[in-house]
């Protein structure tokens, strides 16, 4: 879900880890273990302006949910 947000939204994984305060190896780590946190999603909907629903949600109403 983060990296089709990050695709939809035209920021690299690097430049969103920045922005929410975390080093881009430790995130990937959390992505591939399926641990981030709640607080990590809300962060990054934040930072993107977008909605989180446990889903992303763009201000088209378009949503990225897991699969």
């Amino acid at each position: 879900m983060v990296r089709e947000l990050c695709e939809k939204k035209s920021i690299s994984l690097a430049e969103l880890c920045k922005r929410i305060g975390e080093t881009p190896q430790n995130f990937n780590k959390k992505l591939k273990r399926g641990t981030v946190s709640f607080e990590e999603m809300m962060a990054i909907a934040a930072v993107l302006n977008v909605g989180y629903e446990q889903a992303f949600v763009l201000p088209n109403g378009e949503r990225i949910e897991l699969e």
